[in-house]
């Protein structure tokens, strides 16, 4: 480089680089800094109307403000409605519990733990915030217990008065969350939402209109992008729900969105088939019809995006819906004289039907268009696993019982506060598997230095302080920088513990306690909660990763099986749920290949529920039962024959009869199934059938 072009570019590589970076630092740390202002007032406002109100234990609403805010506004707002939910449901439950057992206190703490159990395993089948009100009943449950019982266990019949007070309090700091954080934030999650599904849609429609341009080997290169977008597809589950919360309309049309996810889960099958048969297939014919193919296909909807983003997907969605629809409708008319053709073609649309959902999706985000979802019998709960759910439960009864029977052992004055914060630690953390641990310890760190900086605000700054406004200044001195720090992705268990935790070991009320004692003893309560919850993860820990990736492969043979060889009890948006929701499910360290199978066991099932179809129409059943069960006997040569046999007796059927196109697109089932199983014989022909 010349001295000139040295000497131009030394101001900017040694001044300005500095003041941008303090620049961009305080950019970044802005929105965090903010946050943590939104969590100290709503913690004030809530700790204000409390003490006007002169409840008991007014920290709890404090305490709840803390809890619910969220650094984004839909993931509060949304926190807070399924908070109110878990608490009603834990204020009933420990109303019955004690009219239950009123004498009786070895039914009663066991009922306390067997409830704590109930809402882990129910934790564990729900998802994001709906999960979270499942834990909330569990624990809100040993948070009452915890008011109500004597020193050494035992309700005291005062459950309905102290459920109504613990309710309210924790209503009243809902509320005061949601008032700051919607006053203040406008939030972005719908178009937060709206920018990853324009991204992710528009390169799945790009690159499977590439794909059509590779024929023979090449096609391997597809795999490692389809698996980059699948794991991109099932991390939008947290978005979505922040959204709903965010804003009230999106919650009436949440089958919009749940079909445009089921829609990325749709493109991505029938690419994989689509691009495993141009993979194999002979390569002049396979130029020949994947030009066909590429011809249908619109121009708009062969552009992969560029740095992700998609503007012109989010400009007019309901345009390019409507293309695409078009583009399905002249795909299945497609006049196609080989099975060849016609799978490829059935794929085609079946890729932009799923993107026309997506579209339709789009659509309800920005505020154009779009059609309405058709609610299919109402909720459904598809369950992928029961066991880790079931594991779970085991941990939470085990870990209750166990504190509470080391309180009686003890007689430990705050031994009822260390059972509520046990509960809280094991119900709240289990759902996050393998990670649960790392969490809980990061969080018992984080509770241990709130309780030393609680104690210096208590015992060195409060004494000192005579109104509201000192008393809310010392609060935002651990609350602000506890906010902002919990709102940036290092180490967000501590910082989450601080902001949570700060507040009930501070204790505040309208009358100030300055008893050290007191205050050590809680404080040792809370810290030594939740470290028996960390411990339980120890002593009974997760399912491992692997494990559950192959478990969930494992059972998704077994109903694979059960399809081929029992009743047709499943429809295809049956199989396609209960695959979905695993896919929704499958760990983060599964391998690449683990994802392809699970993608070919939802083919392969799908093609079989459309295939027994066919072969009833034309007598051809008892052909397709023998291949299907060679299929479950995990035998795949045995199965590819016979199908093969099978796709013979369709093409001798004369021309002449009615149900021409229906058989050359069952040709194309057939095909499919066939390339699936012989690409994953390892998996299909793996395990002893159930």
């Amino acid at each position: 480089m010349s001295r000139a072009g040295l000497w131009v570019s030394d101001p900017a590589q040694t001044y300005r680089p500095a003041g941008w970076r303090i620049a961009g630092a305080l950019r970044s740390a802005a929105p965090a800094v903010l946050f943590g202002l939104r969590l100290w007032g709503a913690v004030c406002l809530a700790l204000y109307i409390a003490f006007q109100l002169e409840l008991d234990n007014a920290y709890w609403a404090g305490t709840s403000a803390a809890i619910v805010c969220q650094p984004s506004l839909g993931a509060s707002l949304r926190k807070g409605w399924f908070r109110m939910i878990g608490t009603a449901l834990g204020a009933v439950a420990i109303v019955a519990l004690t009219a239950c057992f009123p004498q009786d206190r070895t039914g009663f703490l066991l009922g306390v733990a067997l409830w704590g159990a109930a809402c882990g395993f129910v934790a564990t089948l729900l998802h994001n915030f709906a999960a979270y009100s499942a834990a909330l009943a569990g624990y809100t449950a040993a948070i009452i217990a915890s008011d109500e019982l004597g020193a050494v266990g035992g309700a005291n019949g005062e459950a309905f008065m102290l459920a109504v007070a613990r309710a309210s309090e924790i209503c009243i700091g809902i509320v005061c969350a949601g008032v700051v954080l919607a006053g203040t934030d406008f939030g972005g999650a719908r178009r937060r939402l709206a920018a990853q599904l324009a991204s992710i849609s528009a390169e799945i429609a790009g690159r499977f209109a590439g794909t059509f341009l590779l024929v023979g080997p090449g096609q391997s290169e597809t795999r490692p992008v389809r698996r980059d977008l699948l794991r991109r597809v099932i991390a939008l589950d947290p978005v979505i729900d922040e959204a709903l919360g965010e804003a009230s309309d999106l919650r009436y049309h949440s089958p919009v969105l749940e079909a445009a996810v089921n829609g990325l889960f749709a493109a991505l099958s029938g690419w994989r088939t689509a691009a495993l048969h141009l993979e194999v297939m002979p390569l002049d014919q396979g130029r020949r019809e994947a030009a066909l193919i590429q011809r249908n296909l619109p121009e708009e909807l062969r552009t992969v995006p560029l740095g992700g983003e998609a503007t012109g997907w989010t400009a007019d969605p309901s345009r390019l819906r409507r293309t695409c629809d078009t583009t399905v409708r002249a795909l299945v008319a497609l006049s196609a004289r080989t099975p060849s053709l016609r799978l490829l073609a059935d794929q085609a649309a079946e890729v932009l039907a799923g993107v026309s959902y997506v579209l339709n999706g789009l659509a309800l985000l920005v505020d154009d268009i779009a059609r309405p979802a058709p609610r299919r019998g109402g909720v459904r709960l598809r369950v992928p696993d029961w066991l880790p759910a079931l594991l779970n439960a085991v941990r939470v009864f085990v870990t209750i019982a166990a504190v509470e029977l080391v309180w009686i052992t003890t007689a430990w004055p705050n031994g009822a506060q260390a059972i509520t914060f046990a509960a809280i630690a094991v119900i709240l953390f289990s759902p996050r598997a393998d990670q649960a641990y790392a969490i809980a310890m990061s969080f018992m760190v984080g509770t241990s230095l709130t309780a030393a900086l609680a104690a210096i605000v208590k015992f060195a700054v409060l004494p000192g302080v005579a109104t509201f406004a000192g008393f809310s200044f010392a609060l935002g001195l651990v609350l602000v920088p506890a906010g902002a720090l919990m709102a940036q992705p290092w180490q967000t268990a501590m910082f989450t513990a601080m902001a949570a935790n700060f507040v009930p070991l501070l204790a505040p009320a309208n009358q100030m306690s300055y008893d050290t004692q007191q205050f050590y003893n809680a404080a040792l309560a809370i810290v030594a909660g939740v470290g028996a919850g960390a411990i339980s993860f120890r002593l009974l820990p997760p399912l491992s990763p692997a494990f559950r990736t192959r478990r969930l492969l494992a059972l998704t043979l077994r109903d694979l099986r059960r399809l081929a060889t029992g009743p047709l009890s499943r429809t295809a948006h049956d199989w396609e749920g209960l695959i979905y929701s695993r896919l929704s499910v499958l760990p983060e360290q599964a391998e690449p290949l683990q994802r392809a199978q699970l993608l070919a066991a939802l083919s392969v099932g799908t093609a079989i529920i459309r295939l027994r179809r066919v072969a009833r129409r034309f007598d051809l059943h008892v052909e397709l039962d023998a291949a299907l069960d060679a299929a479950a006997r995990g035998d795949s040569v045995v199965a590819s024959e016979r199908l093969a046999e099978l796709d013979r007796m369709l093409a001798a059927q004369p021309n002449t009869r009615r149900g021409l196109w229906i058989r050359l697109r069952a040709r194309g089932s057939i095909l499919a199934i066939s390339e699936a199983l012989t690409q994953h014989a390892s998996y299909f022909d793996s395990g002893t059938p159930q």
